[in-house]
């Protein structure tokens, strides 16, 4: 999506050049008709995007009569093209008004983006994500633990889809405040003049949604539980990471990276 200024200034183009179609005759106004039609959707595709209400809006404006023959002179044609062009105006005028009521201020300064990003996380404390895998009961044991101490696991799959494609389902459910990334040996590979050495590795998904979440939260929000001897991402060497040991003393390592993440958890419910 644009800025706000850029979109106003696009939207405000389309609508100057509405004065020069009206003034125009009939053989140079078709021409820079099209023209003007072409590049005004393009430019609301690029603002608003492609499939988006505005673009639809704007195709669906009439600029002929709705009846007519073929003897019918050109005079017929003329008062019609001006009342769409009038149409347009008022359509494009419109989503300007809307720019401007509802787009974020792009002047917002740095600090305040990140005071109203703690403030989105600080509202969204007591979920937390569940990155996994294939294994079930990796997923399983560490889901019913964070319902154990009083928070919400997040498990993509088990939310309903409502026709989204997988990253927009995921994008919509990524508003948490802490992020469990599950590396669990589920596939395996290496370089490819290593063949011969595969190395377990977690699914090429949990990987991906790791790093959005680093992205998205910083590294003090998320948190990597490994099992077994399981590959490490290359760019995340060096990082400590929870082991999923039998005896369960992730239990507790995991509730202390919570409360060090400013999680409301209360550890007594870990026992």
């Amino acid at each position: 999506m644009a800025k706000p200024t850029k979109a106003i200034e696009r939207l405000q183009k389309a609508i100057d050049k509405i004065a020069q179609l009206k003034n125009l005759h009939n053989g140079t106004s078709a021409h820079e008709f099209k023209k003007w039609r072409r590049n005004t959707e393009i430019a609301l595709e690029n603002t608003f995007g492609e499939n988006s209400r505005h673009v639809k809006d704007f195709k669906a404006i009439n600029y002929t009569p709705m009846a007519y023959f073929i003897d019918s002179p050109d005079s017929i044609w003329h008062q019609p093209y001006l009342d769409g062009l009038d149409s347009a105006v008022s359509v494009l005028q419109s989503m300007i008004e809307e720019v401007e009521e509802y787009w974020e201020d792009e002047e917002e300064t740095q600090p305040e983006r990140k005071k109203n990003q703690k403030k989105t996380i600080a509202s969204n404390s007591k979920k937390i994500f569940i990155i996994h895998g294939h294994d079930d009961g990796t997923k399983e044991t560490v889901a019913r633990f964070i319902e154990q101490i009083g928070l919400e696991p997040v498990i993509l799959h088990e939310k309903p889809n409502q026709g989204r494609t997988v990253i927009e389902k995921f994008e919509d459910y990524a508003d948490v405040g802490f992020a469990i990334a599950l590396l669990t040996p589920d596939d395996v590979g290496n370089e490819k003049n290593k063949k011969d050495e595969l190395n377990p590795r977690a699914r090429q998904n949990v990987i991906f949604e790791f790093g959005f979440f680093l992205g998205q939260l910083g590294r003090k929000r998320v948190c990597g539980i490994k099992k077994n001897d399981v590959e490490i991402p290359s760019d995340y060497k060096g990082v400590l990471y929870i082991n999923l040991d039998s005896e369960g003393a992730w239990r507790m390592q995991l509730v202390q990276e919570l409360k060090a993440a400013d999680i409301d958890v209360d550890a007594n419910l870990a026992f």
